[in-house]
Order: structure tokens, then C-alpha cells, then sequence
């Protein structure tokens, strides 16, 4: 039995065992302890085996396609009670894995990858360590820093909890169907961040504005807020005479606390 790839679902099995075995020898975090590791997106198990080959680890798969649930069920018995056959997307993550840490990987599904990072960040005080493998422009861009042009609001919303890292680079053969573009590999660790300090809703706000309208200074991007709370500039005048892709997630936080 093999499974065929859906092109719906986003679907590129890995082939390449040594990438497999990279990835999952990547997950590690140095101050945070940790047990299991759910898999989004398994498909025929080429990263589970090697997930599974790791004693310290207890490896779960999430699967929306039934028929990689069949073919994992048949290939994989060591998973039994462990493939959950749901959306990752709609799941609750805690009443899936319990109350306890859990590690986020995969070859995740390039037209979802953005959403499964949201979806991460909301459960982040339970995700210490997230390893995935995604389109290499989203990868980059969300591992970069200040002062590049891709770095933008993912990098930032992300960055405030997590310490992210560009591991290495897929390219489209060792893939079936091959993809169009390059992948890459980034491992998420998360920081020692409880609190932004701010308000939340309002820092994401803040860089939402700022990066839409890129190009623009500070000043111009966050007018119509500027206005909405009657800000007073004087005096921070450099930070709002900057592009958004200048200020580093401190900067924003310390704007948004202006804003406040």
C-alpha cells in the first residue's frame, strides 16, 4: 500500500532519509524539559521512523488524510492510541496532548504553514521547541532579523516568544511530487518571555499596521493610530522617523507601550 499526494492538502512526501534523520535530531532545547512530540502531517512516515528511533522522545502523528492514517495504522503499530485522524488546525492542542510540554514537527503543508505557526504561538506556553520544514521564503522569513526586507510580522509576532534559527536548506528532488521551490528547515526554541510587558492584542496591532504599508516610516504606517489616541510624538521622534523593518521586537514593544 502507498498513498498517493493530494495536491489540496498541500502534499510532498520527503524521500531523503538523511534530511529526515537531520530534522529529527534537531529537536532539542537546552532549559526546557520535554516528553512528547506531535508530527503534523506525517503522510507515510518517513520523519515518524526517525522520530520513533528516538527513545527520549514519545512521538504522536496528527493526520487529515485518511489514507495516510490507514497506511501509518498498517506500517506503524508502535503508534497505536497515537495517530489522531483530525485538523491540526481546529484541534485543541491541550486537550490532545494533555497539560504537559510537547514538541511541534513535520514537513508541514506549504499552503497552511503560516497558520500552523499562529496556531503554535497560541499554545506556547506548551511548545518549547517547534522543528519544521517549510517553503524556504517562509522559512527565511521567519527566522530573520531586523534590517532585512523579509523580515516582517511573522518574524516579529514569533520572535517575541521564540529564539528561531535557519537550519538548513531542501531542495525539490528529494520530494515526491517534487515542489517548485526550495524548502528549508527551522527549529523554534522558546524564550524566557512570559509576559510582553504591553498589550497584546495592541503590540500585534501595532506591527500588523507598520508592516502593511512597509515602505512608510513609522510616522505615516501608524497614522490612523497616532490619531485614534491622540499621541504626542515629541520627543520620540527617531523611532517613529524609522521603517518597520528597522525596529527590532524590543522597539515594538516599547512602541506599543506608548500607545498604551
Amino acid at each position: 500500500m502507498t498513498v498517493k499526494a493530494k495536491k489540496h492538502l498541500g502534499q510532498h512526501f520527503l524521500n531523503d532519509t538523511s534530511v529526515c534523520e537531520r530534522i529529527a535530531s534537531s529537536i532539542h532545547h537546552e532549559k526546557i524539559d520535554f516528553k512528547k512530540v506531535l508530527e503534523v502531517g506525517p503522510g507515510m512516515g518517513a520523519l515518524t521512523n526517525y522520530l520513533l528511533k528516538r527513545e527520549d522522545l514519545d512521538t504522536h502523528v496528527i493526520e487529515i488524510d485518511r489514507e495516510s492514517v490507514a497506511y501509518l495504522k498498517e506500517h506503524m503499530p508502535s503508534l497505536k492510541g497515537k495517530i489522531y485522524d483530525q485538523d491540526f488546525l481546529k484541534v485543541d492542542l491541550q486537550e490532545l496532548m494533555g497539560p504537559e510540554n510537547f514538541v511541534v514537527a513535520g514537513n508541514f503543508p506549504y499552503n497552511i504553514s503560516t497558520e500552523i505557526l499562529f496556531k503554535i504561538l497560541e499554545y506556547r506556553e506548551q511548545i518549547p521547541v517547534v522543528v519544521g520544514m517549510f517553503q524556504k521564503e517562509v522559512a527565511v522569513r521567519v527566522a530573520e532579523g531586523p534590517g532585512s526586507k523579509k523580515y516582517g510580522i511573522t518574524s516579529v509576532l514569533l520572535q517575541a516568544y521564540y529564539d528561531i534559527d535557519y537550519l538548513f536548506t531542501v531542495p525539490p528532488e528529494v520530494f515526491t511530487p517534487p515542489p517548485k521551490v526550495d524548502s528549508g528547515v527551522i527549529i523554534l526554541k522558546r524564550n524566557n518571555t512570559k509576559s510582553l510587558g504591553c498589550d497584546e492584542k495592541l503590540f500585534k496591532r501595532v506591527v500588523k499596521l507598520a508592516f502593511n504599508q512597509r515602505r512608510k516610516t513609522i510616522r505615516n504606517s501608524l497614522k490612523s493610530l497616532i490619531n485614534e489616541r491622540e499621541l504626542d510624538i515629541v520627543g520620540h521622534e527617531e523611532v517613529f522617523s524609522k521603517r518597520p523593518e528597522a525596529l527590532s521586537v524590543s522597539d515594538f514593544i516599547e512602541l506599543t507601550k506608548l500607545f498604551e
